[in-house]
C-alpha cells in the first residue's frame, strides 16, 4: 500500500473537496488497481447467457455482426470486440457502423433485413439498442440473434433480444451502473476470455484493450469513479503505448505527443476527429483508422479524419456566425430555436452548445438532411432539463425527441418548425427550473505566484484523469501583477498573460479563444494587479515540457 502520509497536504485538500475521506478510499482513488478496481464481468445481468451464445456461434461457425454506434463511444467499442475476435481466431466476423444522417441511431430495419439475407446469425450491439424494440422484433423474425450491448438508460419496454448487457436494469446489481458503451463491450471481452481459456492468448492480454475502453470512457463523460475510473486510467496508460498504427498516426497528423498523452488531448484531439467521420463523412472511416494493421492506409484515414475535422470547425464556425447574425435581429425569448435547411445536421449540436453557453438560455438548432423531415439537437447548462422541456410541449408536435438533462435531439416537420420555439417558450413556463449557480466553476484553494511549481503540479496530477465526478482543480490567484499581455495563434484569438507576486515570481497563464477583452471587470494591462482563477497544465509543444496555468476567470 502506497504511504498517504507522504503526499503533499494539497492532495489530501483535493481528495476531501471530492468528499473523499476515508484512508482506504483516498488509496482506491489515487492509486487504481486493474484487478482490485475491476470487477468480475459475470456480476452482470445476463452476462452468462451472452458468453454461452457466442461460444455456440463459434462452435457453429455462425457469422456474428458487430453492430456499433457511430460516435466515440461505439466505434471504439466495435474496434475492441473487432480486435478480440482477430486475437480469438474466430473469422467470420464483420463490422457494421450505420450512417448518422441516412440511417439514424441505433438498429434499422433495413441494416436488419439486409443481414439475414446475407446469412448473418448473431449481432451484438454496442453502444446502442436497448430502444430498438421493433427493429429487435424484426431480427427474431427473420432468424436473427441479438446480443444488446449498451449503457443508455432502459425504457419500460425492453426490445426482445436474446438477452441483453446493460448495468443500469433493474434487476442489475453489478457494482458499476455507469459504464459507457466501450466499458460494457470490455466486460464482455473479458468474459469471453475468462470462459475461453484460449491457449494461444497469454494471461492479462485483455489489458491492451483498454486504449478503446478508456478512449471512450474519457470521450463519453460518464463519472471517472468506480470502475470507470480505473478503465479512464489504464486506458490512458494504454494509449501512450498503443502500438495501433491508425492512433499513432492520427496523433502524429494533430502534432500531439503520444506518450505524453492526457484525458484532454483525447478529449479534444482524439474524440473530435473521431466523431468527424459521422458528422461529416461515413462513420466506417473512423473504425478502419483504429482497427487497421496497415500503416499506409492509417496514414491516409488520419489525414483524411484531420482534414475532416478542419472542415468541421470551419462549419460549425459559419453556422454560428451566421445564428448570432440573426439572432441580433430578433426578440430574445425564453428558449432559442434557430435552423437552416441547409445547415449539417451532423454538426448543429456543437452549434447549439456555444449558442445556449453564449446566449444562456435552452436551444434549439436543425437542419436538414436528406429527408423530408428537419432533424436538430437541444443543449442546456442543467437549469432546464431538456427531456422535461420536450414532453412538456404538446402532443405532435415533435416526430420523434429523446436525450437527457443537458443535451438531446428531435426531428419535426417543416410545417412544424416556424411554431416549434413558441410551444417550447409555452412549455418552459409550466417546468420546475433549478438555481443558475453563481460561477461555473468551485474553486479548490487559493494559491500564490511561487507555488506554480513541478511540486504542486505532481500533487495536483495524482488526482487524474480529470473528468464528469472529478473535475479539474480550481485554483484562486489573489492581486497579481500583470507583466505582459499577448495573443498567440494563427489568428491571433488566443490569450497569453505574464503574471508576477510581489517579489518577482513570474508564470505564464494562457486562455484559448479569449482577449484581455473577455474580462469585462477586469483591467489587463502591464503593471496592474488582477484575481485569477485558473487550473495547472503541462505543455508539451515542439516536444518541450512548460508548466503553465490554464485561465478560467478574471476579476
Amino acid at each position: 500500500m502506497n504511504d498517504l502520509s507522504c503526499l503533499h497536504p494539497l492532495t489530501h485538500l483535493l481528495l476531501e473537496n471530492r468528499q473523499i475521506i476515508d484512508p482506504l478510499e483516498k488509496q482506491r482513488f489515487l492509486f487504481p488497481d486493474y484487478e482490485r478496481d475491476g470487477n468480475d464481468p459475470f456480476l452482470m445481468l445476463n452476462m452468462e447467457r451472452a458468453v454461452d451464445r457466442i461460444f455456440l456461434a463459434m462452435t457453429n461457425n455462425e457469422t456474428i455482426m458487430i453492430y456499433g454506434d457511430y460516435d466515440c463511444d461505439g466505434i471504439p467499442g466495435s474496434v475492441l470486440l473487432h480486435d478480440l475476435f482477430k486475437k480469438i481466431g474466430y473469422a467470420p466476423v464483420q463490422n457494421y457502423i450505420p450512417h448518422r444522417h441516412l440511417e439514424g441511431y441505433g438498429l434499422n430495419k433495413e441494416a436488419v433485413t439486409q443481414f439475414a439475407k446475407d446469412g448473418i446469425a448473431l449481432v451484438i450491439t454496442v453502444d446502442c439498442g436497448i430502444t430498438d424494440v421493433e427493429e429487435v422484433a424484426l431480427a427474431n423474425e427473420l432468424g436473427v440473434d441479438v446480443i444488446v450491448t449498451d449503457h443508455h438508460l432502459p425504457q419500460v419496454i425492453l426490445p426482445p433480444a436474446y438477452t441483453i448487457l446493460n448495468s443500469k436494469q433493474v434487476d442489475d446489481t453489478y457494482p458499476d451502473n455507469m459504464l459507457c458503451g466501450a466499458g460494457v463491450a470490455f466486460k464482455l471481452a473479458q468474459a469471453i476470455l475468462l470462459r475461453g481459456k484460449f491457449a494461444h492468448i497469454g494471461q492479462g492480454w485483455e489489458k491492451w484493450l483498454l486504449d478503446m475502453a478508456g478512449l471512450s470512457t474519457i470521450t463519453d463523460m460518464v463519472p471517472l469513479r468506480k470502475e470507470n475510473r480505473m478503465l479512464a486510467y489504464y486506458g490512458l496508460k494504454v494509449l501512450r503505448r498503443s502500438p495501433r498504427p491508425g492512433l499513432q498516426a492520427l496523433l502524429k497528423d494533430a502534432g500531439t505527443l503520444q506518450a505524453q498523452l492526457t484525458e484532454e488531448d483525447v478529449g479534444f484531439t482524439i474524440g473530435p476527429r473521431i466523431n468527424a467521420a459521422s458528422r461529416m463523412d461515413v462513420p466506417l472511416r473512423a473504425f478502419e483508422l483504429l482497427a487497421t494493421n496497415d500503416a499506409i492506409l492509417a496514414k491516409e484515414r488520419a489525414k483524411f479524419l484531420g482534414d475532416l475535422n478542419d472542415e468541421r470547425k470551419s462549419e460549425v464556425a459559419r453556422m454560428v456566425k451566421e445564428a448570432k447574425h440573426r439572432l441580433k435581429e430578433r426578440v430574445l425569448r425564453e428558449v432559442i430555436v434557430i435552423g437552416n435547411p441547409n445547415w449539417r445536421v451532423g454538426v448543429v449540436g456543437i452549434v447549439a452548445n456555444q449558442i445556449a453557453t453564449e446566449y444562456d438560455r435552452p436551444t434549439f438548432v436543425w437542419g436538414k438532411s436528406g429527408s423530408h423531415d428537419l432533424k436538430g439537437s437541444c443543449r442546456s447548462d442543467g437549469r432546464v432539463n431538456l427531456v422535461e422541456l420536450m414532453c412538456a410541449v404538446d402532443p405532435g408536435i415533435f416526430i420523434d425527441r429523446g436525450g437527457h438533462e443537458f443535451s438531446g435531439g428531435f426531428s419535426v416537420t417543416p410545417e412544424h418548425i416556424h411554431t416549434l420555439e413558441d410551444h417550447l417558450v409555452a412549455a418552459h413556463a409550466t417546468i420546475a427550473k433549478k438555481e443558475k449557480p453563481e460561477h461555473a466553476y468551485v474553486i479548490d484553494a487559493e494559491l500564490t505566484i511561487a507555488e506554480v511549481n513541478e511540486r504542486t503540479y505532481t500533487a495536483i496530477a495524482l488526482l487524474a484523469p480529470f473528468g464528469v465526478g472529478n473535475p479539474k482543480p480550481h485554483f484562486f490567484f489573489r492581486q497579481v501583477v500583470v507583466r505582459d499581455v499577448g495573443l498567440f495563434g494563427k489568428e491571433k484569438n488566443h490569450l497569453k498573460l505574464t503574471l508576477a507576486d510581489d517579489a518577482g515570481k513570474t508564470a505564464q497563464a494562457i486562455g484559448f479563444f479569449m482577449t484581455a477583452e473577455s474580462f469585462v471587470s477586469a483591467d489587463i494591462h502591464d503593471g496592474k494587479k488582477v484575481d485569477l482563477v485558473a487550473t495547472f497544465e503541462k505543455s508539451y509543444f515542439r516536444g518541450r515540457p512548460e508548466l503553465r496555468l490554464r485561465i478560467v476567470d478574471i476579476s
